[in-house]
């Protein structure tokens, strides 16, 4: 399948070292768009390695516990010492705490590609005082990817002490860097606040084809019967490794409640999260 020309840099984590159904799927869907070097934050067995080497130019599998960034930062490394940058147009970084794709990429891909700007991420949060792109999912082209400037922020990345300097370091780092030297960013979906992780449901409808991992313990549960509506409006064969590793991640006990029609169960938990929000005085 002839494709434009693509680097996705996937960062992956998973604390028992296993590579998940969602996860095989997602790099498997990358794979039909471009070419996918992974680095995951684990120590694992050549056999599930093995999983993704066919979707992949390379796979990297090291405990380092520099989050997203650090792997990000050892493969784009790969691919600069191997002399494999000048074959692209657009290197992407990509993580997987989503779920998904949940429909085909390539009008996605496209939209990020011809919005005349050097960056773009799939989504921007909006703030007043520093808006970002999150970084999950986000376009880079030449004129960022082979700047000395990128090269010397990416290489810096190190372990922080906390997820919330790792935000602030990096992923908000990354967008005002962009500004800083003289590049254009943008991104698809302009959102504020936590609108993500709260409508993920209205989001999907918007063309979002991935869906947070974080919506499925949001607000204690509240949100499931979003989640319920994405999901059955997805094929089977999308549908199937995200129940298959949700079941794995929450347990089947609790994503059997998660997916309830139940109108008085999910009353129910709209209204525990309600109460635990007053118990901690955030009401």
């Amino acid at each position: 399948m002839a494709y434009p020309k693509r680097l996705f840099l996937f960062a992956g984590y998973n604390k028992d070292d296993s590579l998940d159904d969602s996860l095989i799927f997602y790099v498997k869907n990358l794979s039909e768009y471009g070419d996918v070097i992974v680095c995951l934050d684990n120590d694992s067995k050549k056999s599930e390695l093995n999983k993704l080497k066919k979707y992949t130019i390379h796979i990297i599998s090291t405990r380092h516990g520099e989050y997203d960034f650090g792997s990000y930062k050892r493969a784009f490394i790969y691919a600069q010492e191997n002399k494999l940058l000048k074959n692209y147009n657009d290197v992407y970084l990509v993580n997987d705490s989503v779920f998904g794709p949940l429909h085909d990429l390539n009008s996605t891909l496209e939209k990020m590609e011809n919005t005349n700007s050097d960056a773009t991420g799939l989504i921007v949060a909006k703030h007043k005082t520093h808006s970002y792109m999150e970084s999950w999912f986000v376009r880079l082209n030449k004129k960022i990817f082979n700047s000395k400037w990128f090269d010397k922020f990416i290489k810096s990345v190190e372990k922080q002490p906390t997820k919330a300097r790792i935000t602030i370091k990096y992923e908000h780092g990354l967008s005002n860097l962009i500004s800083e030297n003289n590049c254009s960013w943008n991104g698809i979906y302009i959102l504020r606040g936590r609108y993500t992780y709260n409508h993920p449901k209205n989001l999907f409808k918007k063309g979002c084809p991935f869906v947070k991992k974080a919506c499925f313990t949001r607000h204690n549960g509240a949100i499931g019967n979003q989640l319920k509506y994405i999901l059955n409006n997805c094929q089977m064969n999308v549908q199937l490794p995200i129940i298959k590793t949700a079941n794995k991640l929450y347990g089947q006990e609790y994503m059997n409640s998660l997916l309830t029609y139940n109108p008085v169960k999910i009353f129910i938990r709209k209204i525990s999260y309600a109460l635990k929000k007053v118990q901690n005085g955030k009401i």
